[in-house]
């Protein structure tokens, strides 16, 4: 592995020197959300593979970045444990340092935090070909700038990831699904007073299927925890053996509602603070499906309607992003975002000068 870490050094040097923009890749698994093809020369990182160590007693697991996604969490399974916030692999190709770099969580985010949250160390190759090691294997090892945080959702804007420690946890003893017929806003109500009370709450979903709004609870928790929240929550508890892999498929965005996408629709992600309200979405474009207790809100529209669902999300203090394009609308290829303010565009530009000071990595999502 040394050698293999060597040979990722020289590529990056060389890359430097000559100014030749670098494409970070590990399994292409989500090389179709948009802005994911920043061109360059292709850096494979799959060779760099293994689960390095794996302490099931501390709850701490240490794997290269080519790491299939799946061997890790098949390992976690076999110690009855996981990554909590469900990381969405999107197909199976997916590795670790892609999870880390996408910074994507799936349906519990809300409850349990996002990638970061379990970062607890990471090694990367920076901008000049110098390998770097940050943080370690325990909560308590960071002393100045938390760089292991940052490199979660960073896309590989600041460095070639090459390894991760990350934080696990038992899989929960008890788990239960319940289902309430209710309209949007009804299902924000509810959420925000039970965010309110102490619940076993993991995971929600309400989604619109032909005029009809259903909102999906997912807990999880210890038993007695979880039985005394669906006797006082009412609802439809779910009991199909289908309940678990429907919440994969929300995951995965296999849901028919994400598959039933028209091609000239692109989906939009707006991610705001739980307790916004039902947004006015411009007419003709169709109710969201809404997830992580109100604070994540899929919409599907036209490319037209960005700038309208942009400022409907800053109005409320949050943001929106193009996620997938619409088919035809090859000038979203390299992804639309809310703009950030001009403090934060400074620390951008700082952190990629420090990390990346001739710009080889991802250089197209540079602004954005």
């Amino acid at each position: 592995m040394d050698s293999m870490l060597s040979t990722f050094a020289d590529r990056v040097r060389a890359a430097a020197a000559d100014q030749t923009p670098l494409r970070i890749r590990g399994g292409g698994s989500k090389d179709f959300l948009a802005g994911a093809d920043p061109g360059g020369e292709w850096l494979d990182m799959r060779p760099l593979a293994g689960i390095v160590s794996y302490e099931p007693s501390e709850l701490v697991i240490t794997a290269r970045a080519g790491t299939p996604l799946a061997e890790l969490e098949a390992a976690l399974a076999e110690q009855n444990q996981c990554l909590p916030f469900e990381p969405p692999h999107f197909g199976p190709g997916a590795t670790v340092g892609g999870m880390v770099a996408a910074g994507l969580s799936g349906p519990a985010r809300a409850s349990v935090g996002a990638v970061r949250d379990y970062m607890l160390g990471v090694s990367i190759i920076n901008g000049r070909g110098e390998p770097l090691i940050f943080g370690g294997q325990v909560m308590k090892n960071v002393a100045g700038y938390d760089v292991s945080r940052l490199m979660a959702g960073s896309w590989g804007e600041l460095g070639v990831i090459t390894g991760v420690s990350l934080k696990v946890l038992p899989v929960a003893l008890a788990e239960a699904t319940l289902a309430f017929e209710c309209g949007q806003a009804e299902a924000l109500d509810r959420l925000n007073a039970w965010g309110g009370q102490p619940l076993p709450l993991n995971a929600s979903c309400w989604v619109e299927d032909q005029g009809s709004g259903r909102l999906y609870l997912r807990l999880r928790g210890a038993v007695a925890a979880v039985e005394a929240a669906c006797r006082s929550l009412g609802g439809e508890r779910q009991t199909s053996a289908s309940v678990p892999a429907d919440w994969q498929d929300c995951r995965e965005q296999r849901l028919p509602w994400f598959a039933q996408r028209a091609p000239q629709l692109a989906l939009w992600r707006l991610s705001l603070p739980q307790t916004a309200p039902v947004l006015a979405l411009p007419p003709g474009v169709a109710a969201p499906l809404v997830e992580w207790h109100g604070a994540l809100r899929w919409v599907q529209a036209e490319s037209q309607h960005g700038a309208a669902l942009q400022e409907l999300a800053r109005s409320v203090g949050g943001s929106a992003s193009l996620f997938v394009a619409a088919d035809a609308d090859t000038s979203s290829a390299g992804g639309t975002f809310s703009q950030i303010s001009p403090a934060l565009q400074k620390i951008h530009a700082r952190l990629r000068a420090a990390f990346d000071p001739v710009g080889i990595f991802q250089p197209s999502r540079i602004g954005r």
